[in-house]
Parts: structure tokens; C-alpha cells; sequence
């Protein structure tokens, strides 16, 4: 089981066919089948084994694509890194990890240069244009290419359950954990939504997603190559841009955040011409709660309901609402997925009755082997077979079971689609020398869901800092999106007798 040869068996079947266009670019399902097959070939030649560790940091370009499947190929892990992280978060992925192979594009490899001529075992690669040489020795990966020619047969030597991809998620002690994600979780789950959201080989799928993120990669780009549909490829996602290319590339599909449907609908007021919409299919949200306001504006003006699923980095997609428009409903996160189960239940394990709110509990051939290199975490997220979501919800059971979400247990902030941890940002602003203590909540917001605000209280004799200074300070350091929006200074963050931090008072003082 593996799923590069899964989606290469379906390239063989559609072997003419489009299968991705990517701005200019027209790649068919032989073309990218090709292309893998040559990539894997290098890898393989650069002595990347089964069970290895390969990093990329790409934009979204096809490169990326070609080299996610050719590490899944050869047997090995990939790790799918976010483009704005910076150097030092970049170091950490890469030494936790164990990677033996770093592939990111001239920018990122320049920029993180100082960081990986520390890493012992680490070898890196240029992907895409290579530029001017910046003096150390990087493996030319364009080079590579041409001295292979139509390269060699794939032998796929992996099974179900051995580690396809890791995905970092943010760690609420400020330690980003790695969610160990096998075959068989990625298999199973694009199975899954093929049954489920109806995909056929007539599809066009609009991909405005980033290819590092969970969503982009596996629910999207995954789904619409198993299916054999052809994706339209944005490099970037740009609102006017998306209603054009609908109306006159006649898409099926198009997957987004909130953050996404919020704009476009912003968009949308702005249009001097409507967008003709017939051939569209369906609106997917994910990666983040959708407003009920958002919800109705969508469905009010363009006449389709989104349908909203639920999902997370160690399970993939869980629920979903229904294919049928008129089983959807808002705030509702749906039904499990085939082959999924799910529970509701209290803080001693005990299953909560009909409607009744508790954490959501997940099993089924989705969900993930564990954190890498972290067992304590792994035991404490598994139990019995079954993963704590850190969810809070309930079960409707007079309308089949569906699911409904009210929260969250842990402290996790989701803004414009993104996981953030307030604990990893308060530890950066707590190493500043003018901050005594830091707190990070997650503040409501029309455009992103949530954006990320921070509370600080600064020594006393250092107590000139500016909240812009603290906001910049985080900049230099952190991906954008985990950077606080807004600082605000006070004399002191309120503690309850026992000492544990009031977030609900900074929240209720400072929306």
C-alpha cells in the first residue's frame, strides 16, 4: 500500500488527459506520472533510503508536487514545511526529525544557510533555478535530472502502516510535535472522500491552496489526481481571479478556508458582472470554523450552501456535511467519514448523551501512528485506539448523529487556516528582555476567524518597549501568521488564587 503508486495507477488510466495546469504550464497525468518516475529516480541516486526523512520548503510551484510523490515512491517520509518559516524554526524540523535530505529553493536555502552547515548527516538541494552558486556544496537537483534521462522503475517498498509524511503542528509547551502519518491513513481517507464527495474524472478542481498545508496537499491535490480530474492551479490565491477563472475554466470545485470565503464574498460586492456559476459543483470549507453569517452570505448570494467538513493533522478529514445541499447546515461539521467513528464523551471517559458537550474522540484507518521521537505525547493523544481531539462538541441524535463543535480544549488558535499555539509565541515574547510575562489569546475576526492578539507586562526597568517593537521582534522570528496582529501592555496578566493565568479576563478586556 502506498499512495504514490495509487495515484500512479491512476495517471496510467488517463494517461492524455490534463492533469494539472499550473499558470502556463500544462502538465497530463503521463507527463506528471513521467516526472515523479524521474525524480524518484534522483532521489534514489542521492542515496535516500526507505524509512529517511526528506524535507521540502517550496513554493507552490510542481516541483513540489513531483518530489512529494517521488519520497513516497522510493519508501521514504516527507516532511512538508511551510514556506515562511524561518531559519531557526526550519533547524528544529530538520534536527527533530532526523532528515537526511533538505530540498527548498535558492531563496531558503540561502537564507537558512548558517543553520544547515550545523546539521551532521544533512545534505541539501536546490529545486527549481538555481541562480549563482552561494559557495557551498548544494546538490543541483535540475542538474541531476538531466543525466537521468526517463529514469528507472518504482518498486514502492512500503506497506500500510510504514510513515509516509510528518507534519509539524504546534506543540502547546511551544514544542511543535511531528503527526507520523502512514499509507494507510492517506490511502483510507482519499478513498474515503472520493465516495463521499462524489468525484468523477469530470471534475475541475480549483486549487488556491497551499501545497504544505493539509488541506492543499492531501484533501485537494491527492483527491483531484486519484479521481483523474483535472486541477487548475493558482500559484496564489487572489479573489477576483478565483470568480473569473470558474466562470470561464467551467470548474467543479473549490476548496478554501473561511478566511478565503470571507473575501471572495468581499469581492463579490465589487464585481461588475456576476460570475456564471452553473458548472460548479461544490464549495468546500475547511480549516477553521465557519461563521453561521458567513454561512448565509455565501449561500444567500451565490446561491450554494458551502459544505463544511472537519478535520485535523493527525486524522486527516473526519466528518463532513452531505454532497446534498439541503442536508447541510451551518455550524454543523456533519457526519463521519466512511470508515470513520466517532465519540463524544465526558473527562472520565464516559460517552456524553444527546447533545450533551464533551471532547471528540476519533478511530478508524485515519488515524496517525503518533508524534515522532515523543511516546509521552503519543500515549496521552491515543487511547485504546482511539485519538482525543482536544475538541469540544455534540451529537445531534435526532438528525442521524450529526456533529456539532463549540470549541476547543486546548488552547489552539485558528487564523485564516492556520494552527497556532499561544504557549510558542509567549515563549518568543518572554525572551525579549523587556517582557516579564506574556499572554496570546485568540480574539474573533470577520476576515481570518481569529487573529492572534498578545498581552504582555514588561519589566520595570525596561518598560519603554512599544507594542510595534514586539510585534516586529516576532516578525524576525516567526512564520507571518503566528505573529501577534495586535500587543497590548499591562501592569500585570490576571491570575486566579492558584496562580493559573485568566485568559477569559484578557479576552473579555481586550476584544
Amino acid at each position: 500500500m502506498n499512495l504514490a503508486r495509487k495515484l500512479s495507477e491512476t495517471a496510467r488510466k488517463y494517461s492524455n488527459k490534463p492533469a494539472i495546469i499550473f499558470e502556463d504550464e500544462v502538465y497530463t497525468f503521463a507527463d506528471v506520472d513521467n516526472e515523479v518516475r524521474r525524480y524518484s529516480t534522483v532521489l534514489k541516486r542521492l542515496g535516500v533510503r526507505v524509512g529517511d526523512r526528506v524535507a521540502l520548503q517550496l513554493p507552490k510551484r510542481l516541483e513540489f508536487v513531483f518530489l512529494e510523490l517521488a519520497v513516497m515512491s522510493v519508501g521514504a517520509a516527507v516532511l512538508p514545511l511551510n514556506v515562511d518559516y524561518k531559519p531557526d524554526e526550519v533547524e528544529y524540523f530538520l534536527s527533530d526529525s532526523g532528515s537526511s535530505l533538505f530540498c527548498a529553493d535558492r531563496e531558503r536555502l540561502s537564507r537558512a544557510s548558517h543553520v544547515l552547515d550545523s546539521l551532521q548527516g544533512l545534505r541539501s538541494a536546490v529545486v527549481g533555478p538555481s541562480g549563482e552558486s552561494d559557495g557551498k556544496d548544494r546538490i543541483r537537483f535540475s542538474h541531476e535530472l538531466e543525466t537521468i534521462g526517463a529514469g528507472d522503475e518504482r518498486d514502492y517498498p512500503t506497506a500500510g502502516d510504514d510513515l509516509a509524511v510528518i507534519c509539524y503542528t504546534s506543540g502547546t509547551t511551544g514544542r511543535s510535535k511531528g503527526a507520523m502519518l502512514s499509507h494507510r491513513n492517506l490511502v483510507s481517507n482519499t478513498t474515503a472522500l472520493h465516495e463521499l464527495w462524489q468525484w468523477t474524472d469530470r471534475d475541475v478542481l480549483l486549487h488556491v491552496l497551499p501545497l504544505f498545508h493539509v488541506h492543499g496537499l492531501f484533501v485537494a491535490l491527492h483527491g483531484g489526481l486519484n479521481a483523474g480530474a483535472v486541477i487548475i492551479m493558482h500559484e496564489k490565491f487572489e479573489p477576483r481571479r478565483v470568480w473569473q477563472t470558474i466562470e470561464t475554466q467551467q470548474c467543479t470545485i473549490l476548496m478554501g478556508v473561511p478566511t478565503m470565503y470571507q473575501r471572495l464574498m468581499n469581492q463579490w460586492d465589487t464585481l461588475e458582472k456576476r460570475p456564471d456559476l452553473s458548472s460548479m459543483r461544490l464549495f468546500i470549507s475547511g480549516s477553521g470554523p465557519l461563521l453561521e453569517n458567513q454561512f448565509a452570505r455565501f449561500a444567500r448570494h451565490t446561491g450554494f450552501p458551502l459544505l463544511e467538513r472537519y478535520g485535523m493533522t493527525e486524522a486527516g478529514m473526519i466528518t463532513s456535511n452531505p454532497v446534498d445541499p439541503a442536508g447541510r447546515k451551518a455550524t454543523s461539521v456533519g457526519f463521519p467519514l466512511p470508515g470513520v467513528e466517532i465519540r463524544v464523551v465526558a473527562l472520565d471517559g464516559r460517552d456524553m448523551g444527546p447533545g450533551e458537550v464533551g471532547e471528540v474522540l476519533i478511530r478508524g484507518d485515519n488515524v496517525f501512528k503518533g508524534y515522532w521521537g515523543m511516546p509521552d505525547k503519543t500515549r496521552e493523544s491515543l487511547t485504546d485506539g482511539w485519538l482525543r481531539s482536544g475538541d469540544l462538541g455534540y451529537l445531534d441524535h435526532d438528525d442521524g448523529g450529526r456533529l456539532y463543535l463549540v470549541g476547543r480544549a486546548k488552547e489552539l488558535i485558528i487564523t485564516g487556516g492556520y494552527n497556532v499555539y499561544p504557549k510558542e509565541i509567549e515563549n518568543l515574547l518572554e525572551s525579549h528582555d523587556s517582557v516579564r510575562e506574556a499572554a496570546v489569546v485568540g480574539m474573533p475576526d470577520d476576515d481570518f476567524g481569529e487573529r492572534v492578539v498578545a498581552v504582555v507586562a514588561l519589566h520595570e526597568t525596561t518598560p519603554g518597549t512599544s507594542p510595534s517593537a514586539l510585534i516586529e521582534y516576532c516578525r524576525e522570528r516567526l512564520a507571518g501568521y503566528k505573529c501577534p496582529k495586535q500587543v497590548f501592555v499591562t501592569d500585570s496578566l490576571p491570575r486566579n488564587a492558584m496562580g493559573k493565568l485568566q485568559k477569559n479576563e484578557l479576552k473579555e478586556a481586550y476584544n
